[in-house]
């Protein structure tokens, strides 16, 4: 250990107190903070005010958040944006407030209190919790669904300039994306892509509002939505199929139906692209490894490494082809009918 690194209990001590920052970048996401202090520094009260919140409160927030890089506190009381905090803005290239929003909402929090129950038992908590599915538990709920989708859009803006930069779609004539949400990487992927057409497809209240942003990226004329349950079936008509970050939702069992719905779709000459976070070898940083507990207590998905997904493949009728890095968390892992 060096003479700048912190002795090790003070790295345990706060990697075993990173929920404080975790649930106070969500409440700044939340009320926008970072938005509103875009033209300059700003006093904490002229913030409460816009924010509707109690002024010494938020100001132990905005102090807390600052000590660790979040916001600057300046000499005379008002606050101000760091690198860090840009990406809290709402339209910031790479932003993180839609996922810091949904990451901190109660009903996800309650779940991961219980990953003890999951280690234990090997069961996911949430549907033990609510009594319901995550899927099932947001239906009823819209303004919880719009928060979950505003951040899978976030994430899927994000990896999409990843993925279209390194993948070569040039011999693909119809792309469906399977569990496509609003359309925000398939409309990367069809801007970048002028001869190709796309497929979007998800349950029907998700692709319900698809249409504007596909409409906004120039790529509506060019891009059929469709409503339903890959459950049931997917749509035919394409010859390449892509999933990102769905499989990663479900077991083995449910995978493989999932999979086998796409392989009915598809032609013999067909392409099975999924963009999964991979898990690396043992010891090496890897957030696919707590994207996994965050499956396990959510709804009983995994993250998978290179030769679990060969296997679910085979499984499902398909041969692993190959797999492309793209230089982001996402790696696209590639199959072909058998």
């Amino acid at each position: 250990m060096s003479a700048d690194e912190p002795p090790p209990r003070d790295v345990l001590w706060r990697m075993a107190n990173a929920y404080q920052a975790s649930q106070a970048i969500h409440v700044a996401a939340t009320l926008g903070i970072a938005d509103l202090l875009e033209g300059g520094p700003r006093s904490t009260e002229d913030l409460a005010q816009a924010t509707h919140t109690h002024a010494p409160s938020l100001y132990r927030l905005l102090r807390a958040l600052s000590s660790v890089g979040v916001f600057a506190e300046h000499s005379d009381g008002r606050f101000g944006l760091t690198p860090l905090a840009e990406h809290l803005k709402t339209d910031a290239p790479g932003s993180l407030r839609a996922w810091a929003t949904f990451l901190g909402r109660p009903y996800i929090w309650s779940a991961w209190a219980h990953l003890l129950e999951s280690v234990r038992t090997g069961e996911a908590a949430f549907p033990k919790l609510h009594g319901t599915s995550c899927w099932e538990y947001l239906m009823p709920r819209p303004e919880e669904g719009a928060i979950f989708d505003a951040a899978m859009t976030e994430l899927s803006a994000f990896a999409a300039e990843a993925i279209v930069g390194s993948y070569d779609f040039s011999g693909i004539s119809v792309l469906a994306d399977v569990g496509g949400g609003q359309g925000r990487l398939l409309a990367a992927i069809l801007k970048a892509n002028p001869a190709l057409r796309g497929v979007l497809f998800d349950q029907s209240h998700v692709v319900a509002s698809a249409r504007e942003l596909l409409e906004r990226e120039g790529v509506s004329g060019r891009c059929e939505v469709v409503g339903g349950s890959f459950f049931e079936a997917v749509p035919t008509g394409a010859d390449a199929y892509l999933l990102k970050s769905v499989i990663l939702d479900w077991d083995d069992a449910t995978a493989i139906e999932i999979l086998g719905k796409v392989r009915a779709a598809m032609p013999k000459s067909g392409r099975l692209l999924l963009v999964e976070r991979l898990v690396g070898p043992p010891n090496e940083p890897d957030p696919a490894k707590f994207s996994d507990l965050n499956m396990l207590v959510m709804q009983g998905g995994r993250a998978r490494t290179t030769e679990e997904f060969a296997r679910l493949y085979t499984a499902a009728g398909f041969r692993l082809a190959g797999v492309t890095e793209t230089g982001s968390p996402y790696d696209i892992i590639e199959a072909t009918p058998i």
